[in-house]
């Protein structure tokens, strides 16, 4: 059985600044921008938690609180949340910053869930977590309830004759 990780072992935060190329013509960077970053960042935190491919199942959820504009920075921070059997939850936090002004504000949240998969391509354990701080622990707990949703939907979906 492997050790289990810690959070920070695979929290990540990356920045990246906007340019005309990501936005519409009045200047607010596209939404499909911002989820492919967001996708990016939760990809990395979950390779570096498992060490393994991963692929990604499910975005919860996904509010544009504030818009952001080229020439702004773009920060993401990942962390895992909650690992199950062979998935986890990671959380990613968006910012923007007015490079000029240092400026930060909040634009987005989302909640995505990863699996691990072996050479086969077929889902694989993941190493626990250990969440350690308060805020972790918090996180494990909201994601574990989280999880158990999902769980619940994917049943009833699944036993409904609708598509």
């Amino acid at each position: 059985m492997t050790r289990k990780k810690t959070v920070c072992e695979s929290r990540l935060e990356m920045a990246q600044v906007m340019f005309p190329s990501d936005a519409n013509q009045a200047g607010n960077v596209h939404g499909g921008t911002i989820m492919k970053l967001i996708d990016t960042a939760a990809g990395i935190a979950a390779i570096r938690h498992c060490r393994t491919n991963i692929v990604t199942a499910s975005m919860d959820r996904l509010d544009f609180y504030k818009p952001i504009f080229v020439g702004e920075l773009v920060i993401l921070r990942a962390s895992i949340n909650y690992v199950g059997t062979t998935s986890m939850e990671i959380g990613v936090r968006v910012e923007a910053e007015e490079i000029m002004t240092g400026k930060v504000r909040h634009t987005n949240s989302a909640y995505l869930t990863m699996v691990s998969l072996d050479k086969n391509r077929k889902p694989m354990p993941v190493p626990e977590i250990a969440p350690q701080t308060d805020g972790e622990k918090r996180r494990f707990k909201e994601g574990r309830a989280r999880a158990k949703r999902r769980r619940e939907l994917r049943k009833k979906r699944n036993n409904t004759d609708n598509p």
